[in-house]
């Protein structure tokens, strides 16, 4: 039988596991969502991100949407562990917002790219690396099978084989296996039509969702994160799709999982810290209103809400934190109740 003292030690030991079970050290990541465009833009971006909004709590993820470059800075792109570009396109940063985001991806943060990110910063070179490629043409939108080249990733493990979707179907300039990204999934080319001069450096098979391991964007020697893009995103009704849901937030559950970042990481210098709408208090140059420039996710959903999706993630951190300290505080009285009973 134990001695009151060891049973005190054996229950004090399992004090960290009980933390740890229950998530007391383990943060909700903090995702940003960055839709700003200077080239085409898609009518779709409203409705994506009321979807991803609506996904909040199956994602498990603190989304902050903006619009405004100016939030790509070092101290306010600290707080998160991953950035996605939904349908962003054209020359959006000047050369700091550039130096900024690159920075950040050298510090092991987690990136997903979406449709039209790949028309986006043309004339950046480490942006090219991390995203993939870069866009091409596309032919008229229309319905094609997509294959299945890795059925074990969590974007694709709950696919059809094959896919039929209807979309507008990208064409790259480059091959993204170039860079050392995996394609995933691939347009049957003799689905569709499409009549334009196809790139044969872009690869084959015709490459439409790709990630990579190790972020190509990044300086050598650098703790790197995540990368994940897909092609498709461009109609209404893609969004309004179960299946295509699950494609995206299976890459993007898929990303953030790349042990770089605070959330999961304890080690990580990005992420999961502090209240990343607080553009002000994380070094934002330029003081902002939610209505000026950064709208949350629940505000595109509900512009009359008050409350925002990165509020409601904060409100429920800190609940899952307080049942955490519960659990830990009943294990410490459950020690010393021992001890009282034993002496």
């Amino acid at each position: 039988m134990l001695s009151p003292l060891s049973r005190v030690l054996l229950s004090l030991l399992t004090l960290p596991l009980a933390f740890l079970a229950n998530g007391a050290f383990a943060a909700t990541p903090n995702v940003l969502i960055f839709t700003a465009t200077t080239g085409f833009r898609h009518d779709s971006i409203p409705v994506a991100v009321e979807a991803l909004q609506q996904q909040a709590e199956r994602a498990n993820v603190n989304w902050t949407h903006t619009e405004d470059s100016s939030h790509f800075n070092d101290g306010a792109l600290e707080a998160y562990d991953g950035v996605v570009f939904l349908s962003a396109s054209g020359e959006v940063f000047n050369d700091q917002q550039k130096a900024a985001f690159q920075s950040w991806l050298n510090k092991g943060g987690n990136f997903v790219g979406i449709h039209s990110a790949t028309d986006c910063l043309l004339k950046t070179d480490f942006y090219r690396r991390e995203i993939g490629a870069y866009f091409d043409y596309h032919p008229d939108i229309q319905e094609a099978s997509v294959n299945v080249i890795d059925p074990g990733h969590p974007s694709t493990d709950h696919l059809p084989r094959p896919w039929i979707v209807r979309d507008e179907w990208y064409n790259f300039k480059s091959d993204p296996r170039d860079v050392g990204a995996v394609v995933i999934l691939s347009a049957d080319e003799n689905s569709y039509e499409d009549n334009g001069p196809r790139n044969p450096a872009q690869g084959t098979p015709h490459p439409t969702a790709w990630f990579q391991e190790r972020g190509a964007g990044v300086e050598e020697g650098q703790t790197a994160g995540r990368s994940f893009y897909t092609s498709l995103g461009h109609l209404n009704e893609t969004w309004q799709d179960e299946t295509f849901m699950t494609h995206v937030l299976g890459g993007l559950s898929w990303a953030l999982q790349s042990n770089t970042t605070r959330a999961f990481n304890a080690s990580g210098v990005v992420g999961a810290i502090g209240d990343p709408s607080d553009t002000t208090a994380s070094g934002d140059s330029t003081s902002q209103t939610e209505s000026e420039t950064e709208t949350s996710l629940t505000e595109v959903a509900n512009p009359s809400s008050d409350t925002t999706t990165t509020d409601d993630g904060a409100e429920s951190s800190a609940a899952h934190s307080t049942v955490s300290a519960a659990v830990g505080l009943f294990t410490i009285l459950n020690a010393l109740h021992l001890v009282h009973r034993e002496l």
